[in-house]
């Protein structure tokens, strides 16, 4: 397995983790939040910057993900998220995250749209 293979079957496992995180009382809510959003983001088949715009299409990917796993990582207690991070070795995301994922992106770009087209109207 390569160094990429080995970073991304990495990268998959602790979203999965994360996701059996949001789901334990013992998460602080800060935290499932962050988690929930980090998730919802790396399902989703939508991303904030598209993925063939050069260099920023993929930067939004590297830069996001891994900061939401380490950040939710650093606010949940070490016991819960090394319990549930072994627990994700053979468990599959809800598909229907991915729509969260869908519809928080999409609203974002909204969002963007609607503050764009506010600033050449007025």
């Amino acid at each position: 397995m390569s160094f990429t293979e080995r970073r991304l079957h990495s990268l998959a496992r602790k979203i999965r983790a994360l996701y059996l995180c949001v789901q334990d009382p013992e998460m602080p809510w800060i935290a499932k939040i962050i988690a929930l959003l980090t998730v919802a983001y790396a399902v989703s088949p939508i991303d904030l910057i598209p993925d063939w715009i050069p260099v920023l299409g993929y930067l939004d990917d590297l830069l996001i993900l891994p900061l939401g796993i380490a950040l939710v990582i650093h606010l949940t207690p070490r016991e819960v998220y090394l319990r549930h991070l072994e627990a994700s070795s053979d468990w599959e995301i809800d598909p229907r995250l991915k729509k969260i994922g869908i519809a928080i992106t999409i609203t974002v770009w909204m969002i963007i749209v609607l503050l764009i087209l506010s600033k050449l109207i007025f």
